[in-house]
C-alpha cells in the first residue's frame, strides 16, 4: 500500500483551518493522531478524502508549509480593524463561487449582447446621501408606494431582492455553502458582499442572517454597486463603521429603505414597541431599521436606540424560523433567479456544459437541473 509524503504541519493546519478538534475526526480517521506526530503517512486515498472532509484543496496538503490565504477582494468588515483571523474555509469558498458564476454571466452578457449598466459606479462620495438613495429606489422601482402594496415587510424583501434582479443585479441569498446543507455560513464572521462589474454586478447575502438584518444589508450593498466598489462587509442596522465608504454606503442603505423626511412626518414621540412595529408596517422594513432611522432623526438618544435594538433583536431572536421550503424555490433565491434562467438556457442550448452548470447550480442529477430548469419556467 502507497504511503503519501505529506507534512504533518499540514494535516493540523488543514484541520483546524475547518475548525475540527482532533476527536471529531478520528471516527473517520482512525490514525489522524499518528498522522500528525509523523508516525504514519496517510494512503493517498486517505488524504484524497481527509481534504474533502476539512474543506480543502487537496494539492495544499502537497505543499512545505501551510499558504498564507487572503480573501481574493477589498475586506472592510469593522472586525478587520480589530485583528480578526484567517477567513473560513466556508467564506472563501462562497466567495469563489460567486467569482465563477459572476464571471461565466459576465461572458453570457456578453455573447448575447447585453449593455453595460449604466448605474454601475454612477455614485460617488461626495455625493448627497438623500440623492443617491433616491436614484437607487427609482431604478428599482422600490418606492414606498410599491412597498405599501406588500402585505408584510418580509414580502417587501422578496420584492426588493426581485426587483434588484430584474434591474440587472444578481442577487444571491444563501445560509450555506453552495447547495451544502452541513456547511453553514456564520454572519458573525459576514453578512454579505458585492461585487461590482458593468455587465455581472453581484450582490451575496448571508441566509443565515436574520431576515431583518438581509433587508439592510442588501441596501448597503447595493450603494457598494452604485459606488461601482468590490467589497466583504459585515455591517448592519446597529453598526458604526469607521472607514468612509462602509459609513455612506450604512446612511444611503438607511436612507433607501425609510426616507428620512417620510419617517420625521410619520413617527410618533417615544419608542414604545406599538409604535415602532406601527411605523415598521408602513414602511414594510424590520423594526431594527425604524429604530435606526429613529436614532437618525434624532428621536432616540445613542444610548436609547442601544438599549431599544438589542431588546427587539432579542425578541426577534426569539421568534421560530421557517423551514427551508421548497428546493426549487429556494435553488432560486441562492443561485439569483436571472443567473439561473441564463445558465440553465445556455445549457440546454449546447453553450454550456452540463458538468460546468453542476457545478455552479450545486446540483449532481440532470433530473435535479431538469426540474429546477421546469421551475424557472423552460419546459424542459
Amino acid at each position: 500500500m502507497n504511503r503519501v509524503d505529506v507534512e504533518p504541519t499540514l494535516l493540523v493546519w488543514a484541520r483546524e483551518r475547518a475548525g475540527y478538534g482532533v476527536e471529531s475526526l478520528l471516527g473517520r480517521f482512525p490514525r489522524l493522531e499518528r498522522w500528525e506526530r509523523g508516525e504514519v503517512q496517510p494512503t493517498l486515498k486517505q488524504l484524497e478524502r481527509f481534504a474533502r472532509t476539512t474543506h480543502v484543496p487537496v494539492g495544499y496538503l502537497f505543499l512545505r508549509e501551510p499558504p498564507v490565504e487572503e480573501i481574493p477582494i477589498p475586506d472592510l468588515r469593522t472586525v478587520a480593524s480589530r485583528g480578526a483571523g484567517e477567513p473560513s474555509p466556508d467564506l472563501l469558498d462562497t466567495l469563489y463561487l460567486c467569482q465563477r458564476r459572476q464571471a461565466w454571466y459576465r461572458e453570457f452578457a456578453r455573447s448575447t449582447g447585453e449593455e453595460s449598466l449604466a448605474f454601475v459606479g454612477s455614485a460617488h462620495l461626495d455625493d448627497p446621501i438623500e440623492e443617491t438613495a433616491a436614484r437607487i429606489r427609482d431604478a428599482l422601482g422600490f418606492d414606498l408606494e410599491a412597498r405599501r402594496r406588500a402585505p408584510a415587510w418580509t414580502d417587501a424583501l422578496r420584492l426588493f431582492i426581485g426587483e434588484a434582479d430584474r434591474a440587472g443585479v444578481l442577487v444571491m441569498v444563501s445560509g450555506v455553502v453552495g447547495s451544502n446543507n452541513h456547511r453553514p455560513l456564520d454572519p458573525e464572521e459576514f453578512r454579505g458582499f458585492a461585487l461590482a462589474d458593468d455587465l455581472a454586478p453581484l450582490v451575496f447575502l448571508n441566509g443565515a442572517d436574520t431576515k431583518a438584518a438581509q433587508m439592510f444589508s442588501l441596501a448597503h450593498e447595493l450603494a457598494h454597486i452604485w459606488l461601482g466598489e468590490t467589497a466583504l462587509s459585515d455591517v448592519g442596522p446597529a453598526s458604526r463603521p469607521t472607514q468612509r465608504v462602509e459609513s455612506w454606503c450604512n446612511q444611503v442603505a438607511a436612507e433607501l429603505l425609510v426616507p428620512i423626511a417620510a419617517l420625521r412626518e410619520a413617527a410618533p414621540p417615544g419608542d414604545s414597541l406599538e409604535a415602532v412595529q406601527d411605523l415598521a408596517r408602513r414602511f414594510k422594513v424590520s423594526t431594527l431599521v425604524i429604530l435606526r432611522r429613529l436614532l437618525d432623526a434624532r428621536r432616540l438618544s445613542r444610548d436609547e436606540f442601544e438599549e431599544a435594538y438589542t431588546r427587539e433583536l432579542r425578541r426577534l431572536l426569539a421568534r421560530p424560523r421557517g423551514s427551508g421550503g421548497n428546493f426549487y424555490l429556494t435553488q432560486a433565491v441562492r443561485l439569483s433567479r436571472r443567473f439561473a434562467r441564463a445558465l440553465v438556457a445556455s445549457t440546454l442550448e449546447g453553450q454550456t456544459l452540463y458538468r460546468d452548470a453542476f457545478r455552479m447550480l450545486g446540483v449532481r442529477k440532470e433530473s435535479t437541473f431538469l426540474e429546477l430548469g421546469r421551475s424557472l419556467g423552460y419546459p424542459v
